[in-house]
């Protein structure tokens, strides 16, 4: 599965910081059962380049699985390697984002500022995650909505809950990322689908009040 067609089908990426090889599987079929297409592996979880490769072959044409806080160059070679779709980062490198689109991944910076946001998108990314959103709020995206490319596709990411999508999407955000309200360490997997299936919920009711 592509990125574009799984993030059209379902605009929410996991976050599944702390997630260990031995749980992963059976985490990543929770969310997909619940509906979710996409599920990042951050690169400070515990052998995250294990956990990205099993998904990535547990799951392929079904599930996009990404590498997050990937923050140089060579790890992005590392999560190619892995299996990894998409390359995630907190922040705006664009050694990262080129690196990312040699290898054919799909580049999500991290991104506060308009500087930023032009950066990333200069330098090939498409796909811009504002983070953290909570810091900054509704109103700052909205704002910067007025300027930003019409192809350049923002993630509310950090402190989002599901209390606050249709507030999001109303701004301009196109999807979000999501983590601890999903998955914490150890949690098992019918919660976190439980947790999915809510916030799934939230979702389709809140993106009637922005971009599709």
């Amino acid at each position: 599965m592509k990125f574009d067609d799984a993030f059209a089908t379902c605009p929410l990426v996991a976050i599944l910081r702390g997630i260990t090889p031995e749980e992963a599987v059976a985490v990543a079929d929770a969310l997909y059962r619940a509906g979710i297409r996409i599920v990042e592996v951050p690169m400070n979880s515990p052998e995250p380049l294990d956990s990205i490769s099993r998904i990535a072959k547990s799951f392929s044409g079904r599930l996009v699985c990404g590498a997050g806080t990937v923050l140089s160059p060579a790890v992005v070679d590392q999560v190619a390697a892995a299996g990894a779709t998409v390359v995630i980062a907190p922040n705006t490198n664009p050694g990262v984002i080129r690196r990312a689109r040699e290898n054919n991944l799909v580049p999500m910076p991290g991104f506060a500022t308009p500087s930023e946001a032009f950066s990333a998108y200069e330098a090939g990314a498409r796909y811009l995650k504002l983070f953290p959103a909570s810091s900054y709020g509704t109103g700052h995206l909205k704002a910067l909505g007025a300027v930003l490319p019409a192809d350049a596709k923002v993630l509310a990411v950090g402190g989002v809950g599901a209390a606050d999508v249709a507030g999001w999407f109303a701004a301009g955000a196109r999807g979000f990322g999501v983590g601890s309200e999903l998955y914490r360490p150890g949690q098992p997997p019918d919660s976190v689908y439980m947790k999915a299936v809510a916030f799934m919920k939230a979702l389709t009711g809140g993106r009637g009040g922005g971009p599709q």
